[in-house]
């Protein structure tokens, strides 16, 4: 906490200097140091643990399978040994011209000996792949199942990121690493005692120099895990910055700041440049180090065999000299030896990589963003009069409360909700509508409690009507209809907007973007406004639906609510506009703060 706190206070200083100096702004030595305090601050109190609980947590679900495949790779590892065996025979039955197995049995017992290897091999990464693909779709299909019922939980870019591409590095973790690691407990150490039963030199070497490829690789894994977990945090990074600024280019290209992002994006992407490159350096720089190892423990181990069965070194061994057998047997061993300990330096990069993806995994899962009331499916409509009683209701935003009035809406009923910005129209809104709960006092809707039980059914009688409209990136009729039955020619008059449809190429069947790409805000409400009246709701909830709008377009809304509001549909809407308001039956004031 307390080197946090002075990372914060130091970014604090540069800030300052900043404000108090403009021109070092571009300084970008200054620039680089905040860049990396802020990275030290935000993950100085992270718990260094919850990355591998998480982790540990996620393989709960396919142990048994990695299990099984991770003892089927140690048995296939182990069948090299007889294998061996046979060949040291044949070749030194061959060199000495003694009677032995013959090359055609040796060949044979190889050939049967390497198909059972290839069985078990084929078989556990069957299941491995089978582990990880269940593994990484476990996941995502969790992170989808809860931002779906997610209310502004933000970050999407990075959490799309996260779903759809870092995901995908927890599967060459749980294929290999623990594979890997049972190799790497089981088969040296087999190898070491039938290295020392031969010959206790041969032994030796093997055990000087085994010890040394684990320790570097655990030195270099830590400084690969920190390197992965800036590398993904900027790729989650720049795709957040890819989605403000799509969002914001209207207000870029009328700012013309349009160099300005250009180069922040270069920025970006160059800093994700510069630590992709860090990752593969790291990795790169540990399988030298490691090949190395190996290499000298191989050529130790051929120098001894070699001099031995010259006769030039007469030591390592127990009574008699060392056979050529054995020391062919020895040599076709020792690559075998430092194998496990390769693969599981190489799965130890994986396992950064999913120690990376499990730490940010942990921090999603720590936040809390608010759930959408109810099941957020379809459901029957509520039955009983659509009627809606409001009493004492109150809730937190931020460190304030905001209280609303006591009313009764009857159905049939318009009603403008007015009050300053902030006071709480728009959150009223939501309740009204159940998508989200007061922190105090309740709502009744039909004579029901507005909960979770009753929440979807009551949105199922709601038109909904928002300040931004969304669409589907789907045609205008989609849009409209939303696979519903109707008519499209009745909600496109009583919103007014036939010619803007008319008007547009593919007319009906133009297809719009999610942000109603080719319509303006006025039309984009009409479109919004024809899609409520195509559904013939009990009740309508409108978000400022004039808000912006001269007032031809504003009029022309206003006669489409009113069409609605003669079916006998409850309006209550959200508004600033006297003049909308002057058509509705009342008016209900929405103050500040309880």
């Amino acid at each position: 906490m307390l080197y946090r706190a002075l990372c914060r206070l130091k970014v604090i200083e540069i800030i300052l200097q900043w404000e108090h100096g403009a021109e070092l702004i571009h300084d970008t030595p200054l620039r680089t140091k905040l860049a990396h305090l802020i990275d030290m601050a935000e993950h100085i109190d992270a718990d260094p643990k919850a990355d591998e609980r998480t982790l540990k947590h996620l393989m709960e679900t396919v142990a048994g399978k990695v299990r099984l495949a991770s003892l089927l790779t140690v048995a296939s590892a182990l069948i090299w040994l007889p294998q061996a065996a046979l060949v040291a025979l044949a070749i030194a039955g061959l060199l000495e011209g003694q009677s032995g197995p013959g090359p055609v049995v040796s060949m044979l017992g190889f050939a049967g000996l390497g198909l059972m290897r290839a069985v078990l091999s084929y078989w556990a990464e069957g299941l491995l792949f089978d582990a990880g693909t269940q593994v990484v779709t476990d996941v995502r299909t969790s992170i989808v199942s809860r931002e779906m019922r997610a209310q502004g939980s933000g970050a999407a870019g990075s959490l799309a990121v996260l779903a759809a591409e870092k995901l995908d590095l927890l599967v060459p973790f749980v294929s290999r690493y623990s594979p890997a690691q049972a190799r790497m407990m089981c088969v040296p150490l087999v190898i070491l005692a039938v290295a020392f039963w031969q010959s206790w030199a041969a032994g030796l070497v093997l055990l000087i120099t085994g010890p040394l490829i684990p320790v570097f690789m655990v030195l270099v894994g830590m400084a690969a895990k920190q390197a992965s977990q800036r590398q993904l945090a900027d790729m989650g990074s720049l795709n957040d910055l890819l989605i403000e600024r799509l969002s914001a280019l209207v207000d870029i290209r009328l700012l013309a700041a349009g160099p300005v992002v250009i180069a922040e994006f270069a920025d970006g992407a160059e800093r994700l440049r510069e630590r992709t490159m860090a990752v593969l350096r790291i990795a790169f720089l540990s399988s030298t180090v490691l090949e190395f190892f190996a290499a000298v423990g191989v050529a130790m181990m051929a120098v001894y065999v070699g001099f031995s069965l010259l006769g030039t070194i007469d030591f390592g061994s127990y009574a008699a000299p060392l056979s050529p057998a054995a020391g062919i047997f020895l040599l076709l061993l020792a690559p075998d030896f430092y194998q496990p300990l390769r693969d599981l330096s190489a799965a130890w990069h994986d396992k950064a990589s999913a120690l990376a993806v499990a730490g940010e995994l942990a921090e999603w899962q720590a936040q809390a963003p608010v759930q959408l009331v109810g099941r957020g499916g379809k459901a029957d409509a509520l039955s009983g009069a659509a009627e809606i009683r409001v009493f004492d209701v109150a809730v937190k935003a931020g460190d304030r409360v905001i209280g609303f009035p006591d009313m009764v809406i009857g159905a049939g009923e318009s009603v403008a909700l007015m009050g300053p910005s902030g006071a709480g129209k728009t959150t009223l809104l939501r309740l009204l509508a159940g998508l989200a709960l007061p922190d105090h006092g309740r709502i009744r809707v039909c004579g029901q409690p507005l909960d979770a039980k009753v929440a979807d059914a009551w949105r199922a009688r709601l038109g909904w009507m928002p300040q931004a409209p969304h669409f589907l990136n789907a045609s205008l009729v989609q849009n409209v209809s939303l696979g519903q039955t109707g008519n499209l020619d009745d909600a496109l008059r009583a919103a007014a907007v036939e010619g803007v449809v008319d008007a547009l190429p593919g007319q009906r069947f133009a297809r719009l973007g999610e942000t109603g790409g080719g319509l303006s805000g006025g039309e984009a409400r009409r479109i919004t406004l024809a899609r409520a009246i195509y559904a013939r709701p009990d009740v309508l909830l409108a978000d400022e639906p004039t808000a912006d709008l001269d007032a031809l377009t504003a009029g022309k809304v206003m006669a489409g609510l009113a069409t609605l509001s003669a079916r006998g549909c409850t309006l209550i809407i959200a508004t600033h506009d006297p003049a909308l308001a002057a058509r509705m039956d009342r008016t209900i004031l929405i103050g500040g703060d309880a």
